[in-house]
Order: C-alpha cells, then sequence, then structure tokens
C-alpha cells in the first residue's frame, strides 16, 4: 500500500505547501525506515504469508509498529518539523508519519512496545481484502495527485505555469505507476 501512503502525502503537501514533498513521502514510511535496522538486528521480523501476494507478510514490529511506538514516532518527527517548518508543518508530519499505523496491516501490531502485556494485536487487514484496499489505494492516489497539480499549478506564476503543470503531471504518473506496481507485485 505504497502507492496510498505517497498519495496522501501529495494530499498534504497541497494543504501544507510549506513542508518539503520529500519530508511527507519519507513520513509516509518512517516507521518501515525504523523498522529495517530493527529487522536487520533480529529484534523485529518478518514471515511470509502462503497465498498472499499483496501485502504478503506477517511482520512482527512489536516495537516500531506498535500504538506507542508509532504515536513516539510521530511525535518525534513532527516535533523536528515543526523546528524547520513551524507548529502547522510539525502537525502534518507527526500526522502523515501516524497514517502509517492507520491505513495499512492486518492484526499485526501490538498496542505497547514488545506487545507488553500480550494484549490483542490490532489492524484493518486491508491487505486481506485486495479488491477493498486497491479501491482505497487508487482514490488516495487520485485525490492526492489532483490536490497536488491544483496547488502546484494555482501556485505558479504565469511564466512558469508550463513547469508547474508538468510538474503536477509527473506527480501524477508517479503515484498511478506506484499503484501499479502495488497491485501487480
Amino acid at each position: 500500500m505504497f502507492a496510498g501512503h505517497f498519495g496522501l502525502a501529495a494530499a498534504v503537501k497541497a494543504k501544507t505547501p510549506n513542508v518539503p514533498l520529500w519530508a511527507l513521502m519519507l513520513s509516509t514510511q518512517l516507521l518501515d525506515v525504523v523498522f529495517v535496522p530493527l529487522l536487520l538486528s533480529g529484534a523485529e521480523t518478518l514471515e511470509p504469508v502462503a497465498g498472499e501476494g499483496y501485502g504478503g507478510s506477517l511482520i512482527h514490529a512489536d516495537y516500531t509498529h506498535s500504538l506507542i511506538g508509532a504515536l513516539l514516532l510521530a511525535f518525534l518527527a513532527g516535533w523536528g518539523a515543526g523546528k524547520l517548518w513551524g507548529g502547522r508543518g510539525g502537525v502534518a508530519v507527526g500526522s502523515v508519519v501516524f497514517s502509517h499505523w492507520l491505513l495499512v496491516h492486518r492484526a499485526d501490531m501490538p498496542l505497547f512496545p514488545g506487545n507488553a502485556g500480550g494484549l490483542p494485536l490490532l489492524g484493518f487487514g486491508l491487505w486481506q481484502v485486495p479488491a477493498v484496499s486497491i479501491v482505497l489505494e487508487s482514490a488516495l492516489v487520485l485525490l492526492g495527485a489532483v490536490l497536488y497539480f491544483r496547488s502546484v499549478t494555482a501556485g505558479a506564476e504565469r511564466r512558469r505555469r508550463g513547469w508547474a503543470v508538468a510538474a503536477g503531471g509527473i506527480m501524477g504518473l508517479l503515484l498511478t505507476l506506484s499503484l501499479v506496481t502495488d497491485v501487480v507485485g
């Protein structure tokens, strides 16, 4: 569901023009970025799930993808972004970081780091219903592409409007290609 995350980042960029697009794109994947060193160290793991090509792994990310871990990473990213791009930028980045926790995973995310307390794991499991996941992801991609295109073309000066149209079109194309690779695999 990378495309949906990136579509959300493009939509948020349209509403927070002072935050760089790269920061919003990174924010959508920050939980996974922090997950990689923990995966390599063995503290968190991935387990393939037979018969599922779309999101076909069970993630054991008891630190990065726990509710408390995701909130902490979102807070830290939002705090840092707030220092760089102001309070609104910080809220935008923090919210985008946390959106990763809300949008994707099957019931494989704990409430507390290390799954302390052994409480039930959470997640909507959209990957398990590809048709629903593809529709929602397509909607996020379309919304992000349209809002991004409108924002870059509306803010461009007359002499730079051609570049703005090209940038908006390229973003729409990249989001669409991201969606296609998500769906096809």
